[in-house]
Order: structure tokens, then C-alpha cells, then sequence
């Protein structure tokens, strides 16, 4: 049912009596109910039958409890596809969903900022054939929010409530307010895919978001980052090699220890607290236990373990070193110095991709990555030429739309700095 939330445009301004003008209409409830949880083959064997006998797209959505239990990974997902009504999936009860996978081949999916839900379902064996990623689309339609509520508010009129976002999906059973929440997601998905393709199509965008979503949904994903300990908040406060060893042992002793409780590993045991542990590198049980954070009762039988890490890294023959090789350029602040012809060439081209991506009412990152930016910048094609800059750009994954916008901005640049043939 919905409920009308009523503006201040009154009768009087408009001139009419008795009358109100709702601006937009609160929904509290999917427009063919909430439906149970699917946790038995029995009842995922129906899904799959739904999902195959309904046509056109399909609306995609999952839950998942981000900073209370380990990894990303998902603890419920939705679906919906033509007549099929919303499908409610527990993944925890089934080895894997590449069934429903199969179910949707050559099917498009349609997801709402889909490079946060596409990992957990990577891991559940679901990847799209085809893709169309609503926020993506308001970003390059020109939205200045693009979050679910903001974009079904604008497009479609309805209010959706977004208070069990950060809640801990992976309890169970799911209160009923919540599977009316997860349930309104995907229950809209279908009609804002239809207006954001006809808001691309209206502004000349749709051809530009199709690359996009393609790009997407041909990605395998990302790699699992190198040496992630050292992105642990507060590092640079540590001085030696020794020290990062040390970071580096109860980083992955804390990561292990989070898997096997199932729990977030700086829910477990904060930044802070690695850090100061690597500083002091305490030798005894009790010193660790003395550091804030260590004494919790999750971990007040885990002394030891730190303690060994610790003890490792000061007798490692070979300490982590300090830093490691950039992948990639090094920071802005290094390139006058050692590059004077590629920090000119940022400057100016920086410049020239803020004004284009005004020009297309769009992100600035959207129109070109900043990262590609960056490397086509730092190390420039020896050739200064039309082709030669659309070639580097196309092996750094600059899609065609792009490479078609940007290099009329960029040549003119490139030639002016580095000179029509170097």
C-alpha cells in the first residue's frame, strides 16, 4: 500500500479548491506482496521454472552484511522478471545459484550500481549476459544523486525507505520489514530501467551506456589486491621494516582469525589496534592484552597468536621493504621535476576533460578515468596522431564513446606540448 506524502503546494497557489498535491508517493509494501524466503530445493526448482517461463529483463538486487560478518559476500538475493513476481533467495542454504545462472542465459539484468552486487554473485556462480546498470545511468544521464531512493524518486514518483541498508542480513529468520525493504528494490528496477533509457535516448547517451554496461558485464572482475595489508588505516605512523613485518604477520593472523568467526576483520580487532601492536612490538601476552582492542572477549585466548607474529617478524631474515615498485605513474607532486612535458600535458589536459564533462552534463572520471588520464599522460605514444592516441587509449580499456569524445579535447594538446612527431 501506498501512502501520499503531501508538499506545500496547496489549492490556493493553483487556484483550485480541496485539493493537495502529493510530490511523491511513499511505498511501504510490493505491489504483489512479500513472498517467503526461498531456503529447499523444492522451492528453488519453482523459481528457476518462473524465471524461465517469464520474459523480458530481469531486476536484480542482493543484501549482504558489510562490516559485521567476513568478506562481501551475499545473504539474500532478490530477483523479478516480467510475471514471475519478486523471487527471494537465501544463498547460505544452497552450494551455489549457478542453476538460476542458467536460468537467465542471454537474459538482461538489470541492477542498481551493479559493481558492488556483481562480485558476491560472481561467488555464487551468477554473472549477466547482458547488463543495464541503473546508476550508471543517472551518472551519465547527469543526476546529481544517484542513489536507488533518489533516482526512483525523481523518475518515478516513489519514496523508498533505505533504513535497513547497513542491517545484518545474514540473521536469520529475516524480519518481515526487512524482506519488505529488499522486496521494494527490485519490485521498481524493471519500470526505472524503461525511464533512464529513455532519459539516455532523450540527452544522446544511450549508445554511450550500452558501451559501458557491456564493458561491465565482460569484466571478469578484479583481482585480489596486492599486499593489502598495507592499506591499513594509520600505516605511515610506523617506521621501520620491522615494523611493517610485523603489521604485515597480524594483519593476516586478525584475517584468519575473521574468517574462521565469520566476523569483519576490523570488527574483530580495529586499525588502531594493529598499528600500535606493530609500533610497541610487545613480546609478552600480557603487553599485547595491554594495547587496547586485544582485550575483547572474542579475543582474550588469542595472546599467543600475536605474539608469535610479532616474535616472526623480529627474527625474519628478510623484512618487507619500506616501500614497493609503483604500479603505475608516481604522485602529481613528483611529475614537474621528473617529467616537465607529461606534467604540462596533465595540467592542460585535466583541465580539458573537467570542461568537456560539463559540456556533457556528466562525471569528468565517467568521461575518462583519471587513472587513464594519468598513464596516456605520463607515458605518451612516441607518434603524436590521431590514431596513435586512440590506440593508447583503447588498450587501456577506454571504451569507443569515449575515445570518440575526448580525442578532438586531447590532440590539439598532445601536439601543442610534445610536438606533431617526436
Amino acid at each position: 500500500m501506498a501512502q501520499a506524502e503531501e508538499t506545500e503546494l496547496t489549492c490556493e497557489q493553483l487556484g483550485l479548491s480541496g485539493l493537495t498535491i502529493p510530490r511523491v508517493v511513499e511505498l511501504n509494501e510490493p505491489s504483489g506482496g512479500v513472498p517467503s524466503v526461498i531456503s529447499t530445493q523444492r522451492g528453488l526448482d519453482h523459481a528457476l521454472e518462473a524465471l524461465r517461463s517469464a520474459e523480458g529483463p530481469v531486476a536484480v538486487d542482493t543484501e549482504r552484511a558489510s562490516g559485521i560478518r567476513y568478506g562481501q559476500r551475499a545473504f539474500l538475493v532478490q530477483l523479478k522478471r516480467g510475471d514471475s513476481g519478486i523471487i527471494l533467495i537465501d544463498p547460505e542454504a544452497f552450494e551455489n545459484l549457478s542453476a538460476v545462472n542458467d536460468a537467465l542465459r542471454g537474459v538482461e539484468w538489470v541492477v542498481h550500481a551493479s559493481t558492488q552486487d556483481l562480485p558476491c554473485l560472481r561467488d555464487l556462480g551468477m554473472h549477466p549476459d547482458f547488463l543495464f546498470d541503473t546508476e550508471l545511468a543517472a551518472r551519465l544521464a547527469g543526476f546529481e544523486k544517484v542513489g536507488l531512493g533518489a533516482v526512483v524518486e525523481r523518475m518515478l514518483g516513489f519514496k523508498l525507505a533505505k533504513e535497513h541498508s547497513a542491517s545484518d542480513w545474514s540473521k536469520r529468520p529475516l524480519p518481515p520489514e526487512w524482506l519488505i525493504y529488499a522486496a521494494l528494490d527490485v519490485d521498481i528496477l524493471l519500470d526505472l530501467r524503461d525511464a533512464m533509457e529513455e532519459v539516455l535516448e532523450e540527452t544522446g547517451k544511450l549508445e554511450f551506456a550500452r558501451q559501458e554496461f557491456a564493458y561491465i558485464a565482460a569484466s571478469p572482475g578484479k583481482e585480489a589486491a596486492k599486499d593489502p595489508w598495507r592499506k591499513t588505516k594509520g600505516i605511515h605512523a610506523l617506521r621501520n621494516r620491522r615494523q611493517l613485518t610485523a603489521l604485515r604477520n597480524i594483519w593476516f593472523e586478525r584475517d584468519k582469525l575473521a574468517r574462521k568467526k565469520d566476523v569483519a576483520s576490523k570488527r574483530l580487532l580495529p586499525d588502531s589496534s594493529l598499528i600500535e601492536a606493530a609500533r610497541t612490538m610487545p613480546r609478552s601476552v600480557p603487553a599485547v592484552l595491554s594495547i587496547p582492542g586485544f582485550q575483547t572477549r572474542a579475543l582474550r585466548r588469542e595472546g599467543p597468536r600475536w605474539v608469535r607474529a610479532i616474535n616472526a617478524a623480529l627474527h625474519e631474515k628478510n623484512p618487507v621493504p619500506y616501500t614497493t615498485p609503483a604500479d603505475g605513474p608516481p604522485p602529481l607532486k613528483a611529475w614537474e621535476n621528473k617529467r616537465p612535458e607529461s606534467y604540462a600535458l596533465i595540467q592542460a589536459s585535466k583541465e580539458a576533460i573537467y570542461a568537456l564533462a560539463e559540456e556533457l552534463q556528466m562525471p569528468h572520471d565517467n568521461v575518462l578515468t583519471p587513472d587513464t588520464l594519468r598513464r596516456l599522460c605520463w607515458d605518451p605514444p612516441r607518434e603524436v596522431s590521431e590514431q596513435a592516441l586512440a590506440r593508447e587509449l583503447a588498450a587501456m580499456d577506454a571504451r569507443p564513446w569515449q575515445i570518440e569524445q575526448v580525442l578532438p579535447v586531447l590532440l590539439p594538446i598532445f601536439d601543442s606540448v610534445l610536438g606533431h612527431n617526436r
